[in-house]
Order: structure tokens, then sequence, then C-alpha cells
């Protein structure tokens, strides 16, 4: 083949592939075009890169290639927009998706507990299933307490926050099974429900609530989140719409993935609070009120910010570029 005539003869389509890839915005056709050009003159350079290797016109050609495919795919986001672009939009639009499901959850884990709690204290032979009065009297009267002691204050901390992170994370990476975060979900109601009863059944009940909410709000609704992160997954592999089943598993899992860095956070938070403040010898009301001002540090984090990014259009999927472009529109 003589590349010298290949040049002259595909020039005029490199010129034009350079001028559609420097405009800013294509019509239909244009689009269109490009695509054809860019295949055409990739496999032009391929020809010139096995006949002459390195050379001026194929080093031009690859530039208008480089050029033409940035046009196609779009360009990376600086790095140091991405960060504030994920904490200030993504994530928080991830989680105002989650509101009402998680409130749902709430309010079945709750029932769940209470209920388990009430029915364990109606008949004496049931608590005793649980064992033997004096192991039960033993956990009442100190081991439920002393619990929030064993370790110091930074190592409780640390051990709380990566054992709830990692249910956290199970939710929502084993979501599209549906059963694993149900399960999860419905040890930690029943784990709650019998704590409860055996504490009130000795008459330790205003210690049960003055140790497990100053932490548990926060790390509760985290957990929240994460079942209805993981139930959102399953319920896009059982109904995906008018999209695909695997598109519309990617889009979910990609969107809810980034719940998991929130939770991470918040469950760091509620770990600060359950290692430093839950065993503390203070008045009820101050541990209780910590809790409940970092819950509504995260709270005004996932409604009010997260409302805001959902109605400027985020969804917490990640960026065009970054998930791929399913298809060529114009403009």
């Amino acid at each position: 083949m003589n590349i010298d005539a290949l040049i002259d003869v595909r020039r005029a389509e490199w010129d034009r592939l350079d001028a559609l890839a420097r405009r800013r915005r294509l019509t239909g056709a244009e689009t269109d075009e490009l695509v054809r050009l860019y295949r055409s003159a990739s496999a032009d350079l391929a020809t010139i890169k096995t006949a002459l290797g390195r050379s001026t016109a194929g080093d031009h050609l690859s530039s208008t290639l480089s050029r033409a495919r940035l046009r196609l795919t779009g360009a990376p986001e600086n790095p140091w927009r991405q960060v504030p672009r994920f904490f200030a939009r993504q994530l928080p639009a991830a989680l105002f998706r989650l509101r009402w499901l998680t409130l749902a959850i709430a309010a079945a884990f709750v029932a769940i507990a209470a209920l388990v709690a009430w029915w364990l204290q109606q008949d004496p032979q049931t608590m005793a299933a649980l064992g033997d009065e004096a192991q039960l009297r033993q956990y009442a009267d100190e081991d439920f307490v002393g619990y929030y002691s064993e370790h110091a204050e930074g190592v409780f901390a640390g051990l709380v926050w990566t054992n709830n992170a990692w249910i956290a994370a199970q939710c929502v990476m084993f979501g599209v099974t549906g059963f694993w975060p149900a399960w999860m979900l419905l040890q930690n109601a029943v784990g709650i429900g019998t704590s409860a009863a055996v504490m009130t059944w000795f008459g330790h009940g205003p210690e049960f609530f003055a140790f497990i909410l100053p932490h548990g709000l926060l790390e509760m609704t985290a957990i929240f989140v994460a079942g209805a992160a993981g139930f959102r997954i399953f319920w896009a592999w059982v109904s995906p719409g008018r999209a695909s089943r695997g598109s519309a598993l990617a889009a979910e899992g990609r969107a809810l993935a980034t719940v998991v860095v929130g939770l991470v956070l918040a469950l760091a938070l509620s770990g600060v609070v359950e290692g430093f403040v839950t065993r503390q010898d203070w008045p009820p009301a101050v541990k209780i009120g910590i809790g409940a001002a970092a819950l509504g540090v995260f709270l005004a984090y996932m409604l009010g910010l997260g409302g805001r990014a959902a109605r400027a259009g985020e969804t917490g999927d990640v960026t065009e570029y970054e998930a791929g472009t399913p298809r060529l529109v114009a403009g």
C-alpha cells in the first residue's frame, strides 16, 4: 500500500474530524459523522503505524483522534472538585432518596423490639428459657452497664465503629439478596428487645435506656439507612422498570454504594459517643441530649443538604464519564 497516497486521500476526512472534535455542540447528524470518521481514522492510524512506525503524519492523526475521543467520552472531573461534589451533592442525595424507607424500617424495628420485650416478660417460664436467674441477674445488675467500660475509651470506640460499619456494609453489599438486610435488622431488633426485657424484669429499665440511647439514636439510624439501601438495590433487581434489569441494578448499586461512605462516617461519630459519652456517670438527660445532637447533625445532612441536592437533579449516581455513556446524543 502506498502510504503517501493514503495520507493524501484521507487528509480531508481527518481535517473534518478535527473540526468536528473542536466544536462545542453537535447536531445528531454531526455526532454520527464524528463517530464514523473516528472509526475510519483509527483504522488509518493503525495502517500508518504498521507501515512507517512513528511518523509526523501518524503523530498528527493520533492527536486528532485523542481530541475526538475526548469529545465523545467527555473529560474526567478535576479530583479537587470531585471530593466536594461527592460530599456536598452525591452522598446527601443518595441518603435523601432513602428517607421514607428508612422511616418505615425504623418503625418496624422499634415495633419488633418492643413486641419481643413485652412478650418475654409475660411469663416467668419464658424469661427462664433465656438462662438461669443468677445469670440473668448478673447481666442486668453488672454486665450490661459494665460492657461499656471493658476497654479504654478510644479502643472501645474503634471496636464498635468497625463492627457496626461492617454490619452496615453487609446490608448494602448483600442487599440484592433481599434476605440479608432483613435478617441483620431482625437479629438486632430481637437482641435489643431481649436486653430490654431482661433489664426491665430486674428493675433496671431506666438504666437500659440511659445507656442504649446516647449512641443508639445515631447508630441504629445508620443501620436503618443501610438496610434501606440494601432493599432499594434488591427492588431494582426485582422491578427494574423501563430499564434492563442489569442497567437498573448497576445504577442503584453505584448510587447506593456511596451510602456506605456516609454511614462509615456516621458510625464513627456514634462510636465516639459510645466510647466517650455512654460510660460517663452523667445525668441521663445530658448523655441522651448529646446523642440526639449527633443524630440531628446526621439528619440535617441527610434531609437538609440531601433535599437541596435532590432538587438540583442529583440522584447519588456517579457522573456520566465515570459510569460510562450508555448512548451518544446530540447537544
